[in-house]
């Protein structure tokens, strides 16, 4: 992330500070060391930023449960039976944030270094074009914010 952006998400997080601890000296507010060296750290900037720039961004899960086994015991031990992969609930293909942005719908997937899109995730990006949102893949934060600019200077 350029130092730039850097420094927009540091002022956007200050000014959010200092309107909920007005009586603090802005000097010693601690603020978040943001980086987008991670594809959790990249989604938690893209979805800070569009919360403080006045939309509605969250996380979206659909990530599956290990369940394990049960342990029947034996003479002196007990024996761990095979557990299960329980799949999730939500749409497969699911993007990772959802968000609003001046009342237009956008899905943003998050792909972090080699990640690419499953079949899932292509089908629900089709869906979500044809439904006439917009679907965006974000890959580092400095793309994301250029997107954004772009995409809210037309609105």
């Amino acid at each position: 992330m350029n130092k730039i952006n850097k420094d927009k998400l540091k002022a956007l997080e200050m000014e959010q500070l200092k309107a909920k601890y007005p009586s603090m000296r802005p000097e010693l507010i601690p603020l978040t060391d943001w980086k987008d060296t991670s594809a959790n750290a990249l989604t938690k900037c893209i979805i800070f930023w569009i919360n403080a720039l006045g939309g509605q961004a969250e996380r979206i899960s659909n990530q599956g449960q290990y369940r394990a086994g049960k342990k029947i015991p034996m003479m002196d031990s007990f024996k761990q039976l095979p557990g299960k992969w329980t799949p999730g609930q939500g749409t497969k293909g699911t993007a990772d944030i959802s968000a609003t942005i001046r009342g237009r719908s956008v899905k943003i997937e998050v792909k972090y270094g080699k990640d690419r899109q499953s079949e899932h995730q292509k089908a629900y990006q089709e869906a979500i074009e044809k439904a006439g949102g917009t679907y965006i893949i974000a890959k580092t934060f400095d793309d994301f914010v250029l997107w954004y600019e772009k995409f809210t200077l037309h609105l």
